[in-house]
């Protein structure tokens, strides 16, 4: 059954970028190890991993079909190059950026709504599940019911200012279950289960 799983990057204060949404101090860990995992793509690069890490990674993406963000992580990520390893983008969005869609790309945009944007999604990771980016798009979907998993790579540094994670929640507190853990260099990788329950109406 697809899930919809947020994945996030983020300091052990809360911050998933520096105020200046730098992005360095919170993928270091991408870097801190002897394993070389490919992430494939429209701009393909090699993560050196530790060995952890590694069978955290691959794990994960076998597990994903599509990706959910906002216009923001799209900028950020300067569009994956059209194509991200996970599967078809689905960019939140209020209107589609100049230049796209681009042709060969297979990310999308959607201007009606976050529940559209789900939907669109799931529809395209098919018996897979839907990675979710961003800030304020994993906010969104907390706040309406829709996140079934956080999956939280939690680093090894204090930033003390930035954009936060959970910064606009509204309906809390959010319940969560017992985390599967596993440790990896500078990183510690965290998977929540959400219980609905504690969300917003689906």
């Amino acid at each position: 059954m697809s899930e919809i799983i947020a994945v996030m990057s983020m300091s052990l204060d809360g911050f998933v970028a520096d105020r200046n949404d730098g992005l360095a101090d919170v993928f270091d860990w991408n870097f801190s190890g002897d394993v070389a995992v490919n992430v494939g793509g429209a701009d393909s690069m090699t993560l050196r991993l530790s060995e952890p890490s590694a069978r955290h990674f691959r794990a994960l993406s076998a597990e994903l079909g599509a990706v959910l963000t906002g216009r923001r992580t799209f900028a950020v990520a300067d569009g994956w190059g059209g194509k991200h390893d996970w599967g078809p983008a689905f960019v939140l969005c209020h209107q589609v950026p100049a230049g796209w869609p681009r042709p060969g790309s297979t990310v999308h945009f959607v201007t009606d709504g976050i529940e559209s944007a789900v939907r669109q999604a799931k529809a395209a990771a098919g018996h897979k599940s839907v990675a979710v980016h961003g800030a304020d798009t994993i906010q969104q979907l907390l706040n309406a019911g829709l996140v079934d998993a956080l999956q939280i790579d939690l680093v090894a540094v204090v930033l003390g200012s930035g954009v936060r994670l959970f910064d606009k929640l509204a309906n809390t507190p959010v319940r969560l279950g017992n985390p599967a853990v596993t440790q990896g260099v500078g990183v510690t990788h965290l998977r929540y289960p959400v219980h609905k329950t504690a969300q917003g109406p689906r």
